[in-house]
Formats: structure tokens, C-alpha cells, sequence
């Protein structure tokens, strides 16, 4: 059983929604994402998002899209990122961690080298966001062989047909955009959300995760009473972005933000 599987399973028989922070690896610096990881584990973290610093990142709001330029601008390479997981491995064997990001890195590195480094640092799965289930054979199957799991993306606008095919693919849990738009935009609807999760369940037992526009502990209960995993990410950054000269006022600050969602969530 995947690390995923197994933690999903686990807060299932707890009656518990998973808290699924992210943040952009390198930024400001490796060392900091690595101690913010060990952070947020400790304040209620259940699964751990680590982006990958891409120039393009299409999906991305300007929060993360200045993360993400932040972290280039350190030299931050996919190699960076997985030896950051593999630091965080030496000390944290339970926590699983997902790789979120685009194509181009992962190509450059070449399929099979990224699969067996990543699952040779202690990464769990890859979300990809530019590559679609219909082009992801090749990379499946590399993946597939690493034992790594392979999340896809659901959106507000997807067809039950298309919600159809992804499940046939996807691995760990999915990631269902709760609004139109780019990371950090727009307010969320948890009564339209509600409607498209149970399209999904129609299709698979996977987990579910759902993210984009969670800010707070009220919307961070809102969304766990209806989902099986709240994903966190632009207010996190911003966190940072107003902090950036000071670590221990980042940690402070995410610590007392993730604390605040688990306590919400919990009292449920």
C-alpha cells in the first residue's frame, strides 16, 4: 500500500479530513522548506505539497508565480527539490509527500531517471498539471514502476465524461479545482463543490482533495466536511512573501495558520 493510500485509509477510521498544505521548494531557500515542512507536519499537516519551481507556471496565481521566481532566482533545480525531501526523509518516514508542478523539468531529467530519484529521495506521488492522462502513458508506466502515484487535476468545468477517464488513471487521491481560475482567485462555493464530489464518487473510491480559495479555518471546515482533503497553498506563501527576511516569523506564521484549519476541521 501506497504511503497516500495508507494515510487516507487511516484518517478515514479516525472520521478525519486530511490537511494538505503547500509550498513552493526553494523559497526563499532550501533550508527554510525544509524546516517549514517539518512545521506544518507539526501543526496538524496530514499530506505535504512540495512545488517545483517552473518560469511558467500557467496554473499558478501571482503568489505562487513569484515563489516560484523567487526560488529560480536561488537556482533551485528538481534535483534540489528531492534532495530536500530526502533531508526531510532522515528524520520523517510517515508523512506523504507529493511533487506538484509542470512537464518541462521532469522531461529534461528524463522519465525513468526522475521516477527512481524521486522514489529513491521518498517522494509518494507526482501531480503534473500540463499533462493530461490521454499523453501520460510513457511517464505512467515509469511511475507505475517506481510505486509512485500519479495525481491528476479536476475542475468545476469537467464533463462526467472526462471525470470518468481521469479516475481510470489517477492514483493516491484527485485534486478538484474548487473555482475557475488560477491559485488564489475567486471565493469557493462549498454547495457547488458538494455537487461535483458527488459526481467524482460516481466514478472511484480515490480521495478526494480539493483546493484553491481555502484562506481560513472556516472555509478549511467547510470544505472537510465534504471532502477527504483540504490543500492549502497561496495564503501560505503569502506568509512568507511578508516575512522574508525573518524564518522564524515564517514558520510562526504558517505554524499558526495550519493549527487554526486543524482545529476547525476537527471540531466538526
Amino acid at each position: 500500500m501506497s504511503r497516500i493510500k495508507g494515510c487516507f485509509e487511516a484518517l478515514k477510521k479516525r472520521n478525519r479530513t486530511a490537511l494538505i498544505p503547500f509550498v513552493t521548494a526553494g523559497d526563499p531557500s532550501a533550508e527554510l522548506t525544509l524546516a517549514l515542512m517539518h512545521t506544518m507536519v507539526d501543526a496538524g499537516a496530514d499530506v505535504i505539497e512540495l512545488g517545483v519551481p517552473f518560469s511558467d507556471p500557467s496554473a499558478d496565481g501571482p503568489v505562487i508565480q513569484l515563489a516560484c521566481e523567487r526560488s529560480l532566482e536561488n537556482g533551485t533545480s528538481l534535483t534540489d527539490v528531492l534532495a530536500i525531501v530526502s533531508q526531510f526523509r532522515q528524520t520523517n518516514q510517515s508523512t506523504p509527500v507529493v511533487l506538484m508542478g509542470y512537464l518541462n523539468p521532469i522531461e529534461r531529467m528524463g522519465y525513468q531517471r526522475f521516477a527512481q530519484a524521486a522514489q529513491a529521495a521518498g517522494v509518494d506521488g507526482v501531480l503534473t498539471v500540463d499533462l493530461p492522462p490521454e499523453e501520460s502513458a510513457e511517464f505512467g508506466k515509469e511511475m507505475q514502476a517506481a510505486e509512485l502515484d500519479i495525481i491528476y487535476l479536476l475542475a468545476p468545468t469537467s464533463t462526467e465524461q472526462r471525470i470518468k477517464l481521469i479516475c481510470q488513471y489517477a492514483s493516491g487521491y484527485l485534486y478538484y479545482v474548487s473555482v475557475k481560475g488560477v491559485t488564489g482567485s475567486a471565493a469557493l462555493d462549498v454547495d457547488e463543490v458538494a455537487e461535483k464530489l458527488a459526481i467524482v464518487r460516481r466514478h472511484t473510491d480515490i480521495a478526494i482533495g480539493v483546493g484553491f480559495g481555502i484562506n481560513n479555518g472556516a472555509s478549511a471546515a467547510a470544505v472537510g466536511e465534504i471532502a477527504d482533503g483540504v490543500i492549502v497553498g497561496s495564503i501560505l506563501i503569502k506568509q512568507i512573501v511578508a516575512n522574508l527576511d525573518d524564518s522564524n516569523k515564517i514558520n510562526q506564521a504558517i505554524s499558526a495558520i495550519l493549527c487554526d484549519m486543524r482545529q476547525a476541521m476537527d471540531a466538526n
